[in-house]
């Protein structure tokens, strides 16, 4: 058992003074001012700080195929990080070869999966319809505790799907119980452009950016949220990076459609100018899809976060190191797309959030947890402080800092995207099943003690939280 005395639990709805026992089977026991420690009970003293849930990341790709390479970062590199930095729960994505099963595949992921440090569940992408897909679906559902499925709308040639096959998986989604997922970048426009820059011998790092402005995104994420409302169907859309996005998130939910949004942190902090680097290899290290934006984005999504319409942060982790990104040396489109986070999410949105006045501390608790557990259906297994949940809590030290660099941080990739940023908040110790994993520098992750976490579906018809 474990006993954590004299901290100060936040959850998303409240703060107050309170300790927590964690019995031995993983679970929270008690949440309550003076425990008395209970005989051969460890107990850790969280004086001064915040006792908060673990880190959820919705988005994140260890060990995942892509663009010819396989991300650096495999289940256990990335969810030992992830616990170095407060995130004890991960939901990644399979993704089916083109034409492959989604069974299949999800059972793949599962192997890979066997040797993760922290709990994780999966999205399953949809790349393709047929009757196969449209029964896999069900068992998946059924079966695998899986509740929701990506599609991608950019990747044309690769992971792309068309409007009748997101429609298709929208509509069986949604009568199963699921929610569709969706990368919202009009990919046939993003092909187009990246065939004109390239042609005009514009091949460095810097045509990235212009090869998907901000307009494809406002575009797909209006398009999708349009046929969405046509099925009446649920919709989650990833990283969200523009002002027209937002937008048009925030007035669909006015007009009272199901429609959640997802920010990533280094869309909040980092602008399009890293693109301009005159050393390639810096500006290649930027490139994931969708790109960084000028700064005026940055606006709206924090706004987006302040006011409710975007609810949910994630990392879209996934790392390639200097000689995969060497791979797009001559022509930017085969610069693998992606970058590290999950170590660092949690401290940089305390910093620029918390720390600034934009958020709370318990916002800050619902757009790292809270809210993500509900929108996926792990609530409240995971993302609160309440007797019965999940042991999985982070000791938090609001006013501690730390310097964010490639050469300290736990991420299987040589380079850090925040390299060089004093960040203030950090988590002191990460407890994972009731066991600490890591304690302020130890970390004490363990090869394979993660679990599949099983997502329940939603009842029939859907009804999706309010969050």
């Amino acid at each position: 058992m474990l006993l954590i005395k004299g901290g100060t639990v936040v959850t998303a709805e409240q703060s107050h003074r309170a300790d927590v026992l964690c019995d031995d089977a993983g679970h929270i026991a008690r949440v309550a001012p003076d425990i008395e420690a209970p005989a051969g009970c460890e107990v850790t003293d969280a004086t001064g700080l915040l006792v908060m849930p673990g880190g959820i990341d919705p988005h994140t790709h260890m060990e995942m195929p892509f663009m010819g390479t396989v991300a650096s970062d495999d289940f256990y590199t990335g969810t030992a990080a992830g616990l170095a930095g407060g995130t004890t729960t991960i939901i990644d994505f399979v993704i089916p070869e083109q034409g492959g099963s989604l069974l299949d595949a999800w059972k793949e992921w599962r192997v890979k999966a066997e040797k993760a440090a922290g709990d994780y569940s999966f999205h399953v992408a949809v790349t393709h319809w047929d009757d196969k897909v449209h029964a896999d679906m069900e068992t998946l559902v059924r079966d695998c505790g899986v509740n929701s499925f990506k599609h991608f709308m950019a990747y044309k040639n690769a992971l792309m799907v068309d409007d009748e096959t997101f429609m298709h998986s929208m509509r069986r989604a949604a009568g199963l119980g699921a929610l569709s997922t969706v990368h919202a970048e009009n990919g046939d426009a993003v092909y187009y452009l990246q065939r004109a820059l390239t042609e005009a011998g514009q091949t460095g790092p810097d045509a990235h950016p212009r090869s998907r402005p901000a307009t494809v995104e406002g575009e797909a994420a209006q398009r999708a949220i349009g046929l969405a409302s046509l099925l009446d169907a649920p919709l989650y859309i990833v990283h969200v990076s523009t002002e027209e996005a937002t937008r048009a998130i925030a007035e669909a939910r006015l007009r009272g459609q199901t429609v959640y949004g997802e920010v990533l942190p280094q869309h909040l902090v980092i602008d399009e100018s890293v693109y301009l680097d005159k050393d390639w290899l810096n500006a290649a290290r930027h490139v994931m899809s969708p790109p960084f934006r000028e700064r005026h984005h940055q606006k709206a999504l924090w706004g987006g976060l302040t006011s409710g319409q975007l609810q949910t942060t994630a990392t879209d982790h996934c790392c390639f190191c200097r000689e995969q990104k060497e791979n797009g040396r001559q022509d930017f489109t085969k610069i693998p797309n992606g970058t590290p986070g999950i170590e660092d999410r949690m401290s940089v949105l305390w910093h620029y959030g918390v720390r600034t006045g934009k958020l709370t501390p318990e916002n800050f608790v619902a757009i790292t947890s809270a809210n993500t557990a509900r929108i996926f259906n792990i609530h409240p297994r995971k993302g609160t402080v309440t007797e019965g949940a999940d042991a999985d809590l982070v000791l938090w030290d609001p006013d501690a800092t730390r310097t964010v660099s490639a050469r300290t941080h736990h991420q299987n990739v040589d380079y850090n995207i925040y390299e060089g940023l004093e960040l203030t908040g950090l988590a002191r110790k990460t407890i994972s099943q009731g066991r600490i994993v890591w304690d302020d520098g130890d970390l004490r992750a363990t090869r394979g003690a993660g679990r599949y976490i099983e997502r329940p579906a939603f009842p029939k018809p859907l009804r999706a939280p309010v969050v």
